[in-house]
């Protein structure tokens, strides 16, 4: 069977079908085969889900495709289960081995296909292999700059889009990475970020990663003012933004505390009250670069 290889934060994954021509965003992302990069294998099943057993972790609920999905420990691994609301009868299905890191989705690949589906569920499989890899796909808009990068986080809605752009209209030589869910991963002691074909809104597809500069949760406020956050507090500011229902989990919830302790060993993180003008742009730029 023909396999189409992507790398993606430097772990190959390998699909039977051509996940470019399916998800926008994959493209930039392909590669040749190369077997000495850690692997993980998708398998695309044009079938029906078959019945999953194992023990409830998390439930959640996509909007964009107006279906729950449901987060189960199974006796191989994981599974996530995707119903849609205007149709119990179809179930999409995306379970994965722990340990060889084979990936099974179920989904029925046709014209109508709901792609955010199959892009939400690749991400919450691709997530776990990269856990165990000190990899952790963050909620982020996160700015390149002078060949190190920024990654600005906080709750939907915070302003977080809107500070990476006003960096862009304000401060030169600053690009877009990724807007929604870039990689970072801890390699040889060093805190990278890289590309992803998950950018949420904003179709920001770019197969390059940089040295982190730093992290930067965002609230809103009537004032400008940046803090640099301690270790204990540091660790709080990053935790929201990992994989909610990876916190069900004790296994994945140490991987991803295990990564985090070591990316604030080396990366600082800090705290931005500010109003969306440019002269908060300014100082995340002067702090974070100067």
């Amino acid at each position: 069977m023909m396999f189409h290889d992507y790398i993606i934060a430097e772990v190959r994954l390998r699909c039977n079908y051509d996940l470019a021509s399916i998800i926008k965003g994959f493209k930039p992302f392909e590669v040749e085969v190369d077997n000495t990069i850690p692997a993980a294998t998708i398998t695309l099943h044009d079938s029906s889900a078959p019945e999953v057993c194992g023990t409830p972790l998390a439930s959640s609920y996509l909007a964009e495709a107006n279906a729950d999905g449901e987060f189960i420990r199974s006796e191989s691994g994981y599974a996530y289960i995707v119903t849609r609301r205007d149709d119990t009868s179809h179930k999409a299905l995306f379970e994965i081995n722990y340990i060889t890191k084979l990936i099974n989705c179920y989904i029925e690949l046709t014209d109508s296909i709901d792609i955010s589906v199959l892009r939400f569920g690749l991400w919450v499989m691709y997530g776990i292999v990269i856990a165990p890899l000190r990899g952790i796909a963050i909620h982020s808009s996160t700015i390149e700059y002078d060949g190190r990068c920024a990654l600005f986080l906080g709750e939907s809605g915070t302003g977080k889009s809107t500070h990476t752009r006003l960096w862009r209209e304000n401060i030169e030589g600053a690009r877009l990475l990724n807007d929604d869910s870039p990689i970072i991963r801890i390699k040889d002691g060093r805190v990278n970020v890289y590309g992803s074909p998950w950018s949420g809104k904003t179709p920001c597809y770019i197969n390059r990663h940089f040295p982190v500069a730093g992290f930067v949760r965002l609230s809103q406020a009537p004032y400008n003012k940046i803090k640099r956050l301690n270790a204990l507090v540091a660790i709080g500011a990053l935790l929201p933004s990992c994989p909610h229902i990876f916190a069900e989990d004790n296994t994945l919830q140490d991987e991803l505390c295990t990564t985090l302790s070591e990316v604030i060993t080396v990366t600082p993180v800090y705290t931005l009250a500010c109003l969306p003008n440019a002269e908060a742009a300014h100082l995340s730029h002067s702090t974070l670069f100067a």
